[in-house]
């Protein structure tokens, strides 16, 4: 009997979910993720998205708080933001990008075939003195955000000492070796690609 019961309970809901499930139209994608940035950056302080500030450099390093805790989360955040201070003041990047394009085939029965790689490596060594969190902000998933601001006297002494060490001094012919030695590595690397 029990089983009689639950039987036409499923036969007379089933076609309404159906229905009612058929009905809406599935949301894209796009809007989606939209939505999902909108409600994690609704309350964000202006500085998460456009780090600015008077007279000196900023930028923005972001880091989940897990199970290491806050400390780290912090740390792995500060540590991004310099990063993309010191690829402000000085960078070297290497790049090479290769494409092909084959069609094979006749008419209707052409085939296309496409490779494309790209590779790239950026390096940056870049003495930091006086950078400094100036904000720190936690986002609704738990990431954590910090502004870094370096000090405006310390990029005036950071373009003072790349002009100086552009003079052929020990320290100009040891960045010269870790160039050469960096583009030695990326040779390498593109090598690998072209034998795979």
């Amino acid at each position: 009997m029990k089983r009689l019961i639950l039987t036409l309970m499923t036969a007379a809901i089933l076609p309404t979910l159906v229905t009612s499930c058929g009905k809406k139209e599935p949301e894209k994608v796009e809007q989606v993720q939209a939505e999902a940035w909108k409600k994690e950056f609704a309350n964000a302080p202006q500085w998460v998205l456009n780090p600015q500030v008077e007279g000196a450099l900023a930028a923005v390093g972001s880091a989940k708080i897990g199970p290491a805790g806050m400390q780290f989360a912090r740390t792995e955040a500060l540590a991004n933001a310099r990063d993309e201070i010191a690829r402000m003041l000085q960078i070297k990047v290497k790049n090479m990008i290769k494409n092909f394009t084959q069609v094979t085939g006749i008419g209707d029965q052409q085939t296309v075939d496409k490779v494309s790689a790209q590779v790239s490596k950026q390096v940056a060594s870049q003495v930091l003195t006086g950078s400094q969190q100036r904000e720190m902000w936690i986002s609704p998933s738990g990431e954590l955000y910090v502004l870094v601001v370096l000090d405006p006297g310390a990029v005036k002494e950071a373009v003072k000492q790349a002009t100086i060490s552009s003079f052929k001094n020990e320290r100009a012919l040891w960045q010269q070796f870790q160039a050469k030695k960096a583009y030695e590595e990326l040779e390498r690397e593109i090598q690998k690609l072209e034998s795979q």
